[in-house]
């Protein structure tokens, strides 16, 4: 009976042995889990950031040619997938352009609002708010119409917009907004029309190598 006991005591601690381990096995399956979903989001995140600046290199080779004629440089934003180092923008001298601390506050937390533009370094979104300058549009002007090039990034200070593709309002947006990204990001056509509505609206612009604020 002793030895059957003994069994019996042995045995279960097999099991409870066993299902400790299950439980470890478990635990670490979900902490792996948890890293895959980790590292997908960053994959994610990266390949945001890539697509806003990637093609900065060709661009800097252009600038190099743009300071011999303005004595000036200029970064450019764009989504083309090729490779970036960040490092070789370091020597590049953007413009400044003064603007009171409400105005750069605005354009950073608009930046920031901004599903393409957040992911940049709080460097160079500083630099992107330094180098945007102040442009005005009267009552009803258009401000982006669809289908044409873009060279300009908008965010809004002033003023209202209507936003409308193939003669369809899509929306309306107040000060405090990015638009007109899409079409420098990813090399193509302005994909919708924007106007101004009612009173004058300000804007800070920003060129293709710099970026551009509204009032």
């Amino acid at each position: 009976m002793g030895t059957l006991r003994d069994l019996q005591y042995a045995l279960q601690e097999k099991i409870e042995e066993l299902r400790q381990r299950d439980a470890l096995i478990d635990e670490l399956e979900l902490e792996l889990d948890q890293k895959d979903e980790l590292i997908q989001k960053l994959q994610n995140e990266l390949d945001k950031y890539r697509s806003v600046i990637k093609p900065a290199t060709q661009q800097v080779h252009k600038a190099s040619v743009l300071q011999e004629q303005h004595r000036t440089k200029r970064q450019a934003i764009s989504g083309e997938p090729t490779a970036f180092d960040i490092h070789e923008l370091s020597h590049v001298t953007l413009p400044f352009y003064p603007k009171s601390p409400q105005s750069k506050d605005l354009i950073k937390e608009a930046i920031l609002d901004n599903d393409f533009m957040k992911n940049l370094e709080l460097s160079q979104i500083q630099e992107i708010v330094d180098s945007m300058y102040p442009v005005e549009y009267g009552k009803d002007s258009c401000i982006i119409k669809e289908g044409d090039v873009g060279s300009l990034v908008y965010v809004m200070e002033d003023g209202k917009v209507e936003v409308t593709k193939e003669s369809m309002k899509l929306c309306t947006m107040g000060p405090g907004k990015v638009f007109g990204e899409l079409a420098i990001l990813y090399n193509c056509t302005r994909t919708a029309t924007v106007k101004n509505v009612g009173f004058p609206v300000t804007d800070w612009c920003l060129i293709h190598y710099t970026v551009a604020y509204v009032y």
